[in-house]
Parts: C-alpha cells; sequence; structure tokens
C-alpha cells in the first residue's frame, strides 16, 4: 500500500460519511412536501418487507402535498397501515387507488427538535470523519515505519490528511447550516 492509497481510501471513507448524512437529512421533514420522506418506509406487502419506493410513485404536486400512487391497487391498505406505523407523523388519506398525505406545518417546538437532530447526525459524520483520518494516520505512519515512505513524504501525507478532514468537516457544517435554515423558515 502507498501514501496516496491510504489518501484516497481516506477520501472516499469521508466522503460516504458525509452523504450518509446528507441522505438523513432529506428523510427530516421541513414542512414541505418531499418524496425522500417516505420513500424508505418499509412497507410489508406480498409477503416481504419492501420499500415504499419500489411500491410506488410518490410525487409532490403542492408544496405541503404528497400523493402515493401505488403499481399495483391491492397494496392500498398496506401502504397506509406502513405510513401510519412509521414514525413521520403524517397520516395517510386514501382516495380510491390514490394516497394523499397532508404536510401539517410545523411548530416551532418540533422545529427546535428537529434541528437537534440535524445537529446529532452531523456530529456522528464528524466522528466518522475523524476516524478515517486516524486510520490514514496510522497507515501513513505504519508505510514510514517499514520504510516504505520517507519522513517528509509522512509529514506531507499528515498534511494532505489534515487538509482533506478539514474540507470534509467544512462541508458537514455549511449543510447544517443550510438545513437549519431551511427548518426554522416558517
Amino acid at each position: 500500500m502507498s501514501a496516496e492509497e491510504v489518501l484516497f481510501d481516506a477520501e472516499a471513507g469521508m466522503e460516504k460519511a458525509v452523504e450518509f448524512m446528507m441522505h438523513e437529512f432529506n428523510a427530516i421533514r421541513t414542512g414541505k412536501a418531499s418524496p425522500a420522506l417516505v420513500e424508505n418506509v418499509d412497507v410489508t406487502a406480498y409477503g416481504s418487507s419492501m420499500k415504499l419506493k419500489q411500491l410506488a410513485l410518490i410525487t409532490a404536486p403542492e408544496p405541503r402535498l404528497l400523493v402515493i400512487q401505488p403499481f399495483d391497487a391491492s397494496t392500498v391498505q398496506d401502504i397506509e397501515r406502513a405510513i401510519q406505523e412509521s414514525n413521520i407523523g403524517i397520516n395517510p388519506a386514501v382516495d380510491g387507488k390514490l394516497i394523499r398525505l397532508r404536510i401539517p406545518e410545523l411548530s416551532e417546538e418540533r422545529r427546535k427538535d428537529l434541528v437537534r437532530t440535524v445537529n446529532k447526525l452531523a456530529e456522528e459524520a464528524r466522528v466518522r470523519i475523524r476516524a478515517c483520518r486516524r486510520e490514514a494516520m496510522d497507515g501513513s505512519k505504519k508505510l514510514q515505519k517499514e520504510s516504505i515512505i520517507t519522513e517528509d513524504e509522512l509529514e506531507r501525507a499528515e498534511k494532505e490528511i489534515q487538509k482533506l478532514t478539514d474540507k470534509q468537516v467544512g462541508d458537514i457544517d455549511k449543510h447544517v447550516s443550510h438545513k437549519e435554515t431551511e427548518l426554522m423558515t416558517v
């Protein structure tokens, strides 16, 4: 393994941490309709558990409305039950072969709870990034101990790893502030 491979692995791990955090952010309700809010709800249909996005088309025709159109009309009750059992706090309204989800306004207290959740998710991503940094630093030191890289190359690699860490943490901070603004806007 070379110093470049260690750096590449660290960068890939850090990017995955940020991507995972962004995916989790998409599932946090901001008061406006987003298909990401329900697309990963587990629905028990056809004798197995499936994600809602595999069973239906999810659209947001209005800012406060989600419409779910099941591919098979026989799954409407299964989807309705799964949404009620999920913890999103929205009651589905069945309209024939469609399910409508009206997105209610968020209270100030709920908005603050969601901001705390966002900050918790961001801190988890930062911890993952620091773990990637630690692994990369340890890997670089091991390479130097095995005389694969010199002390100067070790120092250069550590600076690159730290620069990469700072960039990824900065990206997390930007995403957090954007999501907080989105949540607190009425």
